[in-house]
């Protein structure tokens, strides 16, 4: 059996862009994947993110939003920031810990109906799973 690979999604607020890329990561990477996500100022989870990844079958329902600091001293093979807040503000790692930074919008921040806001999460959403396929496919075995 192989190793799995650590990883820590992180976004400011741990509530749409890392918590929907944790499901993904975990829902298609498989066994290859220890994966988990946080923020640096944590806040809930957003009602669209979960409705976003339901769609397609991945129920993040269950996941809570975590501070960075949950997982201070903790090794991870690779720390992926999704917006440029977390990357400027993403504590130290040790130096074998490798740093990937995808620069997203973030869709909470979209105004207007519930149709337009939900657009935009699941724009993100495939934008996220095609990220991280790319990654898992060059990341994924030790």
């Amino acid at each position: 059996m192989t190793a799995m690979r650590r990883v820590l999604i992180l976004c400011t607020g741990n509530s749409a862009r890392s918590q929907m890329a944790e499901g993904l990561l975990r829902h298609d990477g498989g066994a290859s994947f220890e994966v988990a996500s946080a923020g640096t100022r944590p806040s809930f989870v957003r009602p669209e993110a979960i409705a976003a990844t339901g769609e397609i079958g991945i129920d993040i329902s269950g996941q809570r939003s975590k501070s960075v600091d949950e997982f201070a001293g903790q090794a991870f093979d690779y720390v992926i920031t999704v917006c440029d807040n977390a990357r400027e503000s993403c504590p130290i790692f040790p130096a074998t810990t490798k740093r990937i930074h995808w620069s997203l919008d973030d869709p909470a921040a979209v105004q207007g109906s519930e149709d337009e806001r939900l657009a935009a999460f699941r724009r993100i959403r495939d934008q996220l799973r095609k990220n991280l396929q790319h990654f898992a496919q060059m990341h994924g075995k030790p």
